[in-house]
């Protein structure tokens, strides 16, 4: 591929996009009407069927690191991209038998709900608020970086132009509908993306006599045999294992992602939701693979690292190539709507650990009308669509899927452990719970920050303090060992007597919210 329009306004990208913008804020401005409580803002009157809330928990896990990042980290490395694929649906498994039920049981609106069920509510959800904000901000990163990128493409404008457009209509669509109108952009969005994928990887598939045999022989003759086997992309054994263990224990840590479980009526339905939601995921992950296989060969790996540093732009530029300038317009759209339904759920979710765990619960100490709680949810809100347009800004030029693996680190070693000792281990701690989050939070976050990411990709400097890309390997265990030895060492009969309250709801159900 010598020449691309990417960068030019494209007429059809526009139209869909402005097409999709109607579509949501209609769903908006319908939401904002049922839109009333806290209850409505933040878990959707918990009225979601589990069929709709299956596509809704799919929409949020298929970010633009599932469609840029790994379709443009297999078009420029090969095999190795398959480790992203695979570890974010292995993790689903976890979320289904260890924390779907007793999630929907014990908690109302947030995850912290759950870990502070029976420990102290001040310093647990302080902790828990220190977790959900550093992941969701990494989370945000990718996401506007991805956004940021399709906006230049669809608009021919300036990448921080684009950043802002994007930041202010998230903004809006949270602001004004909450939970409700997140759900349905994110079921009209996956649908959009499953639709759009598979169109794409049928169109390579066509090419090479529908059979993915034929590509993959036609990618090693291109590029050599090594694309086809692992190594090329992470070459550290200890890298495949770290980055593995954030991918799959990172999902059941997800602040957005456990949000969802408040939507639905009972845990029977959040249950059906992880079914239905890993199905969905799953498909569409074959056709990633697919579509990073079809951009290598038919686009080239040199083209997309022209227009794009971190390979974000592989599935436009394959659009492209299969379609023109109609099919790279739709794809574009397709793209764009995905991070803006993804972004309106992380946005949710970090305006949740703000208003609900820190002002409702620490502030106010449960003291606090409906009003009141509306309106602090929503100036978090405003302050987290500005956070993430600074940090898009920031971190242009990285690979979208890598930027979400540092979030799932975040979310595997500040949330997970403590998650899962404060639902199944009775003399699980409130101090135990605080350092545990805590330790995982700041070692994450200490350890990214000495990483190669930050020192050499981000700084620019000759080498690395940690030599690990992604630390998960050392900080899930670590937040693990340290949440445990604190609970032994400071034990609270008061915590574990409420371990029998917390079985309870666990194998019989909630009681009436």
């Amino acid at each position: 591929m010598t020449e691309t329009s990417i960068g030019v306004p494209n007429a059809v990208a526009m139209s869909f996009f402005f097409l999709f913008i109607a579509v949501t804020l209609g769903i908006t401005f319908w939401a904002a009407r049922r839109t009333k409580t806290t209850e409505q803002f933040y878990a959707a009157g918990r009225s979601i069927g589990p069929a709709q809330n299956g596509m809704a928990l799919a929409g949020d896990y298929m970010s633009a690191a599932s469609f840029l990042g790994i379709a443009g980290l297999v078009s420029t490395s090969g095999f190795d991209g398959l480790i992203y694929s695979t570890g974010w649906l292995v993790g689903w498994p976890v979320v289904l038998f260890l924390i779907a039920e007793p999630l929907r049981n014990l908690g109302k609106y947030t995850f912290a709900d759950v870990v502070a069920f029976r420990l102290r509510q001040t310093p647990v959800r302080i902790a828990a608020a220190l977790g959900t904000l550093a992941t969701v901000s990494f989370y945000l990163i990718a996401q506007m970086v991805g956004a940021g990128g399709l906006i230049r493409l669809m608009f021919g404008i300036e990448y921080v132009w684009a950043i802002a457009i994007v930041g202010a209509v998230m903004i809006a669509y949270v602001l004004f509908g909450g939970m409700i109108a997140t759900t349905w952009v994110q079921i009209v969005k996956a649908v959009l993306l499953l639709g759009g994928a598979s169109l794409l990887a049928l169109l390579v598939l066509a090419r090479f006599r529908m059979s993915p045999t034929a590509l993959f022989a036609e990618a090693a003759s291109q590029q050599g045999a090594g694309v086809l086997a692992p190594g090329r992309l992470v070459s550290n054994p200890l890298d495949a294992i770290s980055l593995g263990m954030a991918l799959m224990f990172g999902t059941a840590g997800l602040p957005h992602i456990l949000m969802r479980f408040y939507t639905v009526p009972d845990a029977k339905a959040a249950r059906i939701s992880v079914f239905i939601a890993t199905g969905l995921i799953g498909y569409f992950y074959l056709m990633t693979f697919v579509l990073g296989f079809g951009a290598m060969v038919l686009v080239g790996p040199d083209a997309i690292r022209a227009v794009d540093a971190g390979g974000n732009m592989a599935a436009p530029l394959l659009a492209e190539v299969l379609g023109g300038t109609p099919l790279l317009g739709f794809i574009a759209a397709v793209a764009f709507a995905t991070i803006l339904a993804v972004v309106a759920g992380l946005t949710l979710s970090g305006a949740a650990a703000l208003s609900h765990d820190l002002w409702v619960s620490v502030v106010r100490r449960g003291h606090s009308d409906q009003g009141e709680q509306m309106k602090v949810a929503r100036v978090a809100t405003v302050l987290l669509g500005i956070l993430a347009v600074a940090l898009g800004i920031t971190f242009e030029g990285q690979n979208v899927a890598y930027m979400v693996s540092l979030a799932f680190a975040i979310a595997a070693s500040a949330n997970f452990p403590a998650l899962v000792l404060s639902i199944h281990w009775k003399r699980f701690t409130t101090a135990g719970a605080v350092a545990s989050m805590v330790t995982g939070t700041v070692s994450t976050l200490v350890l990214i920050y000495l990483s190669p990411t930050i020192q050499m990709d981000v700084l620019q400097n000759e080498a690395a303090w940690f030599p690990l890309r992604n630390p998960a390997m050392i900080t899930i265990p670590l937040s693990f060992a340290v949440g445990i030895g604190v609970s032994l060492f400071a034990p609270e009969s008061a915590a574990a007597e409420g371990f029998a309250e917390v079985e309870r709801r666990t194998h019989l159900g909630a009681v009436t919210d």
